[in-house]
């Protein structure tokens, strides 16, 4: 007698059970499923960057590790995991500048290098810039960044500001909201 109730109960509460997997959730399970990216990681250690452009080389660069990220979708990448130091060359071929940052990424269909944490440039006049990020377009030939930007000059001036934009070379500026102290010499105005 206990085993047809048993059996008995189990039929009754079997179509109840039924009912609740509907078709929605299976369809929720395959799609969450079928999502995966999938992407190749090419790690190089030490690597030297070369950039040139017009037969002149106008940086070389050092990142102690490199991956090339391809995804399944979308485009490609090089991320610099360990940060990069790279000094710029003026057109005699001596170094007139430098960059160091603790993490960069290089998107290669932007031509857009982002450069992060603890970024740190140095030109050709002595200024020292500094942030925590900052953008070289490629193809536009400049920097910029929407963060806090802090400069050094060489004559001890001292400034920061936001909206922060310069030529590649670093040879002037321009940012927004910007404070500072300057250092100015006297003189006869013309």
């Amino acid at each position: 007698m206990k085993l047809s109730a048993v059996l008995y109960g189990l039929f009754l509460v079997l179509p109840i059970f039924l009912a609740s997997c509907g078709d929605d959730d299976l369809k929720n399970a395959s799609s969450v499923s079928i999502n995966k990216t999938i992407l190749s990681r090419d790690r190089t250690i030490g690597v030297d960057i070369t950039y040139s452009d017009s037969a002149r080389v106008k940086a070389k660069g050092y990142a102690p590790i490199m991956d090339k990220v391809t995804p399944a979708n979308g485009s490609s990448y090089q991320e610099m995991v360990k940060g990069v130091n790279i000094d710029f060359y003026n057109p005699n071929g001596t170094i007139d500048g430098n960059l160091v940052c603790d993490y960069a990424i290089r998107k290669d269909a932007e031509l857009k290098t982002e450069f992060r944490k603890n970024v740190v440039v140095k030109n050709s006049k002595g200024d020292t810039f500094s942030s925590q990020e900052l953008i070289w377009d490629e193809s536009k030939k400049y920097f910029y960044s929407s963060q806090r930007v802090y400069v050094k000059g060489a004559d001890g001036s001292i400034g920061e500001g936001i909206n922060f934009k310069a030529p590649q070379d670093f040879s002037t500026y321009e940012m927004d909201s910007g404070n500072g102290e300057l250092n100015m010499k006297e003189g006869v105005a013309p």
